[in-house]
């Protein structure tokens, strides 16, 4: 009984594997004859899989969609796929799917092997969420974010083709570290051995599923919290101005409106938040900043004080606001 339960298993698995196998590849795969396959073929269906059967030299066996969801059989990759996959669904914004990405998550925990928990342990560990605001997402491939998991967890080098921002493609070769969410976007953080630096990518730049290299020695982090790096780098550093504003509302009120990846955002007090985000213009913050709707105070630069000063006077003339007093208008 326990060899014909296992042979059962085995045959399912292989059914699985592949969208259609012959009688004779399958007796084969499991040293058996095909009077069994077929046997063992009916015993499955009896238990709810739709497997159908075409007849012929070209014919065979194909694992079909049925009524109810029969139990399914995964590897250990599959397993560790799904169960990482399940957490960032329960965690992530989209509405309705939460509860239950959950409860599928705990069923899948309950029977993971033992063998397997402590690497999906270092997959969950090498994956952070940066909070915000929910926005449209940029579509990434499950299958790169899953073997760059992979390549973290496993302290493996990575090679992928990368279409950077205004630049031609190419293949990069990395020591990966970290996936960082935003929400709408997934960034990696890793050593590049073309630049000797450490550098983020935005994983939906990512042309080709990541290719394992050989293993690395981890080195020295660029920071400890490496979602605040990666918030800083997405956010300050690649930009020409470096604007801090403190703005007279309460952290969760300006959050809800200015995404992760737009500004490092830190409460000052209950009533006022402290706004730090790169520019390469002064006038595009002065415009956002103003469709707040909110009281705000410019701290740096003292350019983007200036350049606001000149906006407000424009803006007066602009109104026809009314001349000091004791100054006549001018005439025309």
């Amino acid at each position: 009984m326990l060899e014909t339960s296992a042979r059962l298993l085995h045959l399912l698995s292989l059914l699985q594997l592949r969208r259609e196998w012959t009688g004779a590849a399958l007796a084969d795969r499991m040293a058996v004859t095909e009077r069994t396959v077929r046997r063992d073929i009916g015993k499955l269906r009896s238990l709810g899989y739709p497997i159908s059967a075409s007849p012929g030299i070209a014919g065979g066996y194909q694992l079909g969609a049925g009524a109810q969801l029969p139990p399914l059989l995964l590897d250990d990759e599959e397993a560790l796929a799904v169960a990482l996959g399940l957490t960032a669904v329960a965690s992530g914004p989209v509405s309705g799917i939460g509860e239950a990405s959950i409860r599928a998550l705990v069923k899948l925990e309950q029977v993971l092997p033992g063998r397997l928990r402590p690497k999906f342990s270092a997959l969950r560990q090498s994956v952070s969420v940066l909070s915000g605001p929910p926005a449209s997402a940029s579509t990434v491939n499950p299958e790169i974010l899953t073997a760059f998991s992979t390549a973290i967890s496993e302290r493996r080098m990575a090679s992928f083709r990368y279409q950077a921002f205004e630049s031609p493609e190419g293949r990069r070769i990395v020591e990966p570290y970290k996936l960082v969410s935003t929400g709408r976007r997934w960034y990696l953080v890793a050593w590049c051995t073309e630049r000797q630096d450490w550098r983020t990518f935005r994983v939906d730049r990512c042309q080709s599923v990541p290719v394992f290299r050989e293993k690395f020695a981890p080195r020295p982090l660029p920071a400890r919290d490496l979602a605040a790096y990666v918030q800083a780098a997405i956010t300050r550093s690649p930009y020409k101005y470096d604007v801090v504003i403190r703005i007279a509302a309460p952290l969760e009120l300006v959050a809800a409106q200015v995404p992760a990846e737009v500004a490092v955002l830190q409460a000052d007090g209950p009533g006022h938040t402290v706004l730090r985000s790169g520019w390469d213009s002064l006038d595009l913050p002065l415009i956002r900043m103003a469709g707040l709707g909110v009281e705000f105070e410019i701290l740096e630069p003292e350019e983007m004080r200036q350049r606001a000063r000149d906006a407000a006077g424009r803006l007066d003339r602009a109104a026809g606001a009314a001349p000091p007093a004791g100054e006549l208008p001018p005439t025309h």
